[in-house]
């Protein structure tokens, strides 16, 4: 890797040292003043050093915010690593370098000036989280990170490995295990371990419990992109109804999934001035008004693979036109859950312009204070999917839903809702699930990009299956969905078997209405032809919703090097031996 991406990754991570590093509260600096501050208890937080000294957190309450298992602290660490190397404008995805048994041996000599260091693994250990140098091993090698804490994507929670070895860590969550964050710890490689610590030739290592063991099953249909944390689409020809099966609804997750019990699980909802109302499930389901909703819930990274393929490469899970589905959502509005709680929703504080969301495994992020409060936005507190409760994988007990925008904003696992002068602070709103240009690949300006709240314009081809009997001339019928964001409905689906030359309009009238105050759900088309006209051919789907946008016809266009929101014309080759 040349020195100068090693610096840009250096400075990437320098820069978001201000985030990771002034506070553990997952909110805003304002919230951070106030005495009653309480929201670290939602985030699984690591020891009292973790919080800022700024914090007007008390010794007590920075007691009372410690974990109480390792398990609990490497969830916030994993969260944000997760998001680094999904964000991060470099390609993190280098596989190591393979060394050699000389390399490891020699590299503890290969420190500046030449000198050599040797150290026990008593002195190691006793550089551990509450020493003023805290030392990490890899290999048979000692680091000393120091300096390396407040560039950490995941802020201190590194010093839970300190004194020891990182390794075990880095197994589970294996986004370590790129080029880029081998060559920075090589930067504070200090020495290695005396060959008498040695056991048959490696440095002794303890074990940690693997926090995925207690994620749910998952159906054996799903095309798996990682399975720690479980991302996994839909196979394309499983999206052919109208309501999405639960059990193949696409999977997008950033830790592993949470331990809820509903009995115990409680929403806070936090106003402008501090004051806090919870609520249980039990209150959610039976004081207020249960709305039905029909909503698309997208990815942002939905079709990423194309614009690999028909662009250049992009950074993040390679997704193909799976990571998208349509379900009922049924719960409580949020507005009038903010009603109840003492929000003034029909004259809101014109300092509010933000409702943020915190899941139960530290994940975050907001929506516009417009879009949260509108009663004809439908954003709802869902407690079923598809006239159930809700499975693990997608938000048990409780999740946000924002119909018309990206997915990434209805929190799964919510447990406080925050209004706020503010956006959510974390990692997900900040530097991950934004676009930048096409020519903008290097060093993007995170400040200068909103987030990304609703979705373009996006059509897909999901299958061509054959119509008619043996003997007989037959019919290809293909398939598909199309979506706009915003509520814009899709007026019309343009199909073309040529390429793009000629063109004709699907079908669209073959599902039921939604449910919602506007068009959250998607359309499913259909469009019959013989099958003559398409062999050998190459066919094209794009769509326009009511607003006249559509999409661009290749992605160069809208290529940014996080492959968000693609949705150039899909193209697919007829195969009669897959039809």
């Amino acid at each position: 890797m040349k020195h100068t991406t090693k610096e840009a990754l250096n400075t990437l991570l320098t820069n978001r040292a201000a985030f990771y590093t002034r506070s553990s509260c997952n909110i805003t600096s304002k919230h951070l003043g106030r005495s009653k501050c309480s929201a670290s208890y939602s985030l699984p937080l690591g020891p009292a050093r973790f919080i800022s000294s700024s914090s007007s957190l008390s010794n007590k309450q920075r007691k009372l915010y410690g974990p109480t298992t390792l398990i609990a602290v490497a969830s916030l660490s994993a969260a944000l690593l997760t998001a680094w190397q999904c964000s991060s404008t470099l390609h993190a995805e280098v596989p190591p370098k393979q060394n050699t048994k000389k390399d490891e041996d020699t590299k503890g000599e290969e420190l500046s000036g030449g000198t050599k260091r040797t150290f026990r693994l008593s002195e190691v250990s006793s550089h551990n989280q509450d020493s003023e140098r805290p030392w990490v091993v890899k290999g048979k090698n000692v680091y000393d990170i120091t300096d390396w804490i407040a560039g950490h994507p995941g802020g201190n929670v590194i010093l839970r490995a300190a004194g020891g070895s990182v390794e075990p860590y880095w197994n589970i969550f294996s986004i370590h295990k790129t080029q880029e964050v081998y060559d920075i710890l090589e930067e504070f490689l200090i020495g290695h371990i005396d060959s008498q610590d040695l056991v048959d030739g490696h440095v002794p290592v303890d074990s940690i419990e693997d926090p995925f063991v207690q994620d749910p099953k998952r159906d054996q249909r799903l095309i798996i992109h990682t399975d720690k944390p479980m991302n996994a689409e839909t196979p394309t020809s499983l999206l052919s109804t109208f309501l999405t099966p639960v059990d193949v609804f696409y999977v997008r997750n950033h830790l592993w999934v949470p331990r809820l019990v509903e009995k115990e699980h409680k929403l806070v909802i936090e106003l402008d001035d501090g004051e806090e109302k919870e609520y249980t499930m039990s209150d959610l389901r039976k004081n207020f008004k249960q709305h039905k909703i029909t909503a698309v819930l997208q990815c942002s990274g939905n079709r990423r693979a194309h614009m690999t393929e028909g662009s250049r490469p992009t950074n993040g899970l390679q997704w193909e036109a799976g990571a998208i589905g349509n379900a009922e959502w049924t719960g409580p509005r949020l507005r009038d859950v903010l009603a109840d709680a003492g929000f003034n929703v029909a004259a809101p504080p014109d300092k509010v312009q933000h409702a943020q969301f915190v899941g139960a495994e530290a994940y975050g992020a907001s929506i516009p204070l417009s879009k949260a409060i509108d009663p004809r936005g439908d954003v709802i507190l869902a407690c079923q999917m598809n006239g159930k409760d809700i499975p693990p994988d997608h938000g048990f007990p409780l999740r946000v839903i924002a119909p018309g925008h990206v997915a990434a904003r209805s929190v799964k696992w919510v447990n406080r809702v925050i209004m706020s002068e503010e956006e959510s602070t974390s990692q997900w709103q900040k530097r991950d699930y934004k676009c930048f240009g096409p020519n903008d690949t290097e060093k993007p300006d995170w400040d200068m990009a909103p987030a990304i709240q609703e979705t373009p314009v996006q059509s897909a081809i999901t299958h061509m299956h054959r119509k008619g009997g043996k003997g007989e001339a037959q019919d290809v019928v293909i398939e598909g969905y199309a979506f706009s964001g915003g509520g814009r409905k899709i007026i019309r689906v343009d199909v073309s078997t040529d390429n793009g030359l000629t063109w004709n309009q699907a079908k669209m009238d073959i599902d039921p209405e939604n449910n919602g105050s506007q068009d959250w759900s998607w359309k499913r088309w259909r469009y019959t032809v013989p099958e003559k006209k398409v062999l050998g051919a190459t066919v094209v789907v794009k769509a326009v919703d009511n607003a006249y946008n559509g999409q661009p016809e290749s992605h160069e266009p809208t290529y940014n090097l996080r492959g968000h929101l693609t949705a150039a014309w899909h193209r697919v080759k007829y195969d009669p031996q897959k039809s």
